[in-house]
């Protein structure tokens, strides 16, 4: 039997992060519907997600990730309701890194809310996980991506040039990274512990991410990651 993933991580009395799993497919279709011109600048990805069984499809991938223990796509519910993602962008156990991706409904911008479910993953991703490194990348030109890179103590590493074709030219990427031992960011509250554990009728439960570098899984397929670069 597969494993199954279950992760669950309370931000806040109105916030929280879970798992998305095919019973939320519905859900993440109509998010995507309703945030398309909001989302095409930054994530071209969007115009490829036409039906929704494309969702379907995609949720298949993130859970054999998951699986795989490379990472996991998380919901961010606010007020029970489905308003965005976050995700690594496949762990690289050998070397303790991962990047951190993330979109939110447009009508939930400005709360502070995706500043606060970052918080919690690089809480987990250091202090759980034991990484040592996480990187967030993201278009010089999408300001509000940068200000929650920013915000939370990342150092702007550099600037690729012209890494990603949005739209009608190609888009230079400014990279940002945070190590553990960087100071943390010192803004906002700790966050209570996320749980992510794998179960299955054959093994039990045991800590998900904890394979040694020496035992990395592999990657997932390729598809509309619906999480993609900021």
């Amino acid at each position: 039997m597969i494993p199954v993933t279950v992760f669950y991580c309370h931000i806040n009395e109105q916030t929280e992060l879970r798992l998305v799993d095919p019973t939320h497919a519905g859900e993440l279709w109509s998010l995507l519907e309703l945030n398309r011109n909001h989302l095409r600048p930054w994530h071209p990805w969007v115009d490829k997600v036409r039906l929704p069984a494309d969702v379907e499809r995609a949720i298949t991938v993130w859970q054999r990730q998951e699986t795989n223990n490379r990472g996991f796509y998380a919901g961010i519910w606010h007020q029970r309701r489905l308003c965005g993602m976050i995700n690594h962008l496949n762990v690289d156990w050998p070397n303790r890194c991962t990047a951190l991706s993330y979109w939110l409904d447009e009508a939930h911008q400005g709360r502070g809310i995706m500043t606060a479910c970052c918080r919690a993953m690089i809480t987990h991703s250091f202090d759980t996980w034991q990484l040592n490194r996480i990187t967030i990348e993201c278009a010089t030109d999408n300001f509000r991506s940068r200000a929650v890179a920013e915000r939370l103590g990342f150092k702007l590493e550099g600037v690729v040039r012209q890494i990603e074709w949005l739209q009608d030219h190609f888009a230079d990427h400014a990279l940002y990274g945070r190590l553990r031992l960087d100071p943390p960011d010192g803004r906002g509250p700790e966050n209570p512990p996320c749980a992510l554990t794998q179960t299955s009728s054959r093994s039990g439960t045991e800590p998900a991410g904890r394979r040694t570098p020496a035992q990395p899984s592999p990657a997932p397929p390729v598809t509309a990651t619906l999480a993609g670069r900021k």
